[in-house]
C-alpha cells in the first residue's frame, strides 16, 4: 500500500454527487431507500464513470487498487460499505479504487474501535504508520507501536480483513518490487558518480507496490542496501526523503 493524493472533482461531478446524496437521505428518512438499485442507477451515469476515471488517474498509469497495489482496480469502492451507511454513499472521500479480490474480501465488514474506522484508508494516511514489511517472507504485517508495545490496530484490523499476509500472488509481486528496489539503490552505492535526482526517478519506477515509503520512511530504512545508503550518503539519503514528501 502507499498513501495517495486524493484530487479534487469537477464541479459538475462533484455537484451530481451531492444531489445524490442528498437524494439517498431523503429515501433513507423516508424508508424506502434500495441501496442496491441506488447505487446500480447511478454506476450508469456520466458523472460516476467519471468518478471512476478521476480514482484510476490517482494511480497513475498502470491504475492498481488502492488496498493491495498488485491488481488493477476495476470499480469504485465505499471505504464506508454503502449498505451499513448510506449516508456516505455519494461523498468523494469514502471513494476509493479497489480490485475484485480486495473487494470480495471487504464486502461490508467493517471493523471499528470507538466508532473509528480501523481499516486504512490510503487516501487520509499513510499506511506505513500502521504496515510493515518482511523481505523474507514478502508478506505485510502489523507495524508493532513502541508507545503501546502492540501492534497497530488499524494494521492488524487492515491485514486480516484483506488478507495481506496469505496471498501468495500478493507476496509474488512485492517480492519483485522490493529485488527491483534493492538492486536500484545498489547500483548507485557502486557508482562512482551517485546522482539523488536520476536516482529517486528510477526508484520511483520501480516501485509497483508502494514498498518506497517502507524503504525510506518505515523500518525499510534499517535494511541493507537501503539502511548502507542512509550511512554512506546520509546528504543523497535526506535529499531522497525531502523528495518523496514533496511528490
Amino acid at each position: 500500500m502507499r498513501a495517495v493524493k486524493r484530487s479534487l472533482l469537477a464541479e459538475l461531478e462533484q455537484a451530481d454527487l451531492d444531489r445524490r446524496q442528498s437524494a439517498v437521505l431523503e429515501k433513507y428518512a423516508a424508508g424506502i431507500l434500495s441501496v442496491e438499485s441506488e447505487w446500480k442507477a447511478a454506476r450508469q451515469s456520466r458523472s460516476l464513470k467519471s468518478v471512476l476515471t478521476n480514482l484510476q488517474s490517482m494511480m497513475g498509469d498502470t491504475q492498481r487498487c488502492m488496498y493491495c497495489l498488485d491488481s488493477h482496480g476495476t470499480d469504485i469502492e465505499h471505504f464506508w460499505p454503502k449498505k451499513p451507511y448510506p449516508e456516505r454513499m455519494f461523498r468523494w472521500p469514502n471513494l476509493l479504487l479497489c480490485c475484485a479480490e480486495c473487494g470480495r474480501l471487504k464486502g461490508d465488514r467493517f471493523p471499528l474501535h470507538d466508532g473509528q474506522a480501523l481499516l486504512i484508508d490510503p487516501t487520509a494516511t499513510d499506511p506505513w504508520q500502521d504496515l510493515d514489511f518482511d523481505p523474507t517472507t514478502e508478506n505485510i504485517f502489523p507495524r508493532f507501536d513502541i508507545s503501546t508495545s502492540a501492534e497497530s490496530r488499524k494494521g492488524t484490523a487492515t491485514v486480516e480483513l484483506l488478507r495481506l499476509d496469505r496471498r501468495e500472488a500478493l507476496a509474488a509481486g512485492y517480492r519483485r518490487t522490493f529485488k527491483r528496489l534493492s538492486q536500484t539503490v545498489s547500483n548507485a552505492l557502486g557508482s562512482p558518480s551517485l546522482e539523488a535526482e536520476q536516482l529517486f526517478e528510477r526508484l520511483c519506477d520501480d516501485d509497483s507496490h508502494g514498498l518506497l515509503g517502507w524503504c525510506l520512511e518505515g523500518t525499510g530504512q534499517r535494511v541493507a542496501p537501503f539502511s548502507e545508503l542512509r550511512e554512506q550518503r546520509p546528504e543523497v539519503w535526506r535529499w531522497l526523503i525531502e523528495r518523496f514528501r514533496e511528490r
